[in-house]
């Protein structure tokens, strides 16, 4: 799917994506999110994602219950246009600000405290989507690449499944960055819930200890997530292994925009390079 696809879904559901202007691009990543008037529409890439789709809405009708900032649904169920799963969403304020790792830190906070919601959650798989995403490259990438990808993630999915967490199990948001944090006149909220579960409250926190070592946050913003979340997952003997499954998923993940973007495929080249080569320091750069 590309741009010009999620536009003609937006206007087979009615939702004025045909018209110039009327939908206007937020973001381009497993979905296509654009803001069309007082919504925010989120087009997934394939039917397969419909489920998770579904969870997601459920996801922000149980955190309106619960009281978490986060956006919520404009409407209850996703729908499933030429192929496309949509779901529909309350555009929120202009921020007032940036979000900062204490937002996020005090965000996670409140939904570490949370029970089990009234439906199920799955694991958060780290490692699911890697086949996908390396199908999505239509042989855009070196297959020498994605070998390499699959045999790390083969490795890495034993070594999750023997981790002792040193936190209680329960939901985590599954995505825990800035980016997903929105700080409008009411103060931060969640955005991006689709990868909500009930797993290792450790994969919320090596997010942000990943970003600091690879992505370039600073040692500063680092320490201050740290400080406002009360602990520091490399404090955890089972930090690395988090740490390496998600560096594979992240690799993978950026496969799926190779066939369409020249930049994604030396990224993608520059991620596994560095990766072969044990380099734990290599920046990578955000997609």
């Amino acid at each position: 799917m590309d741009e010009a696809r999620a536009r003609r879904v937006l206007a087979a559901a009615g939702l004025t994506g045909g018209a110039p202007g009327a939908a206007v691009l937020l973001a381009f990543g497993e979905n296509a999110v654009f803001a069309v008037g007082d919504l925010v529409v989120k087009v997934g890439r394939e039917a397969a994602l419909l489920e998770r789709a579904e969870r997601e809405l459920a996801v922000a009708g149980w955190f309106a219950a619960s009281g978490i900032p986060a956006v919520r649904a404009a409407e209850p169920k996703p729908r499933l246009v030429d192929g496309h799963p949509l779901t529909l969403w309350h555009r929120l304020p202009d921020a007032v600000r940036p979000a900062g790792p204490g937002d996020l830190a005090d965000l996670l906070r409140l939904v570490h405290a949370l029970p089990e919601p009234p439906f199920a959650l799955p694991a958060r798989n780290l490692l699911e989507g890697v086949e996908r995403w390396l199908r999505l490259a239509a042989g855009a990438v070196d297959p020498a690449d994605a070998a390499y990808l699959r045999a790390r993630r083969d490795a890495y999915a034993a070594e999750l499944a023997a981790l002792t967490p040193r936190l209680p199990p329960g939901p985590v948001h599954g995505d825990a960055l800035p980016r997903n944090v929105h700080v409008g006149p009411d103060g931060p909220a969640l955005v991006d819930l689709e990868t909500v579960s009930a797993d290792l409250r450790e994969h919320d926190l090596v997010v942000m200890a990943l970003s600091r070592d690879r992505y370039g946050l600073p040692a500063e913003e680092y320490e201050a997530f740290v400080t406002a979340y009360g602990w520091d997952v490399r404090d955890w003997e089972g930090c690395a292994v988090l740490r390496g499954a998600r560096e594979t998923a992240s690799c993978a993940w950026v496969a799926q925009h190779a066939p369409a973007d020249p930049g994604a495929r030396a990224e993608f080249r520059r991620r596994v390079a560095s990766l072969r080569d044990g380099d734990r320091q290599t920046r990578w750069h955000s997609f």
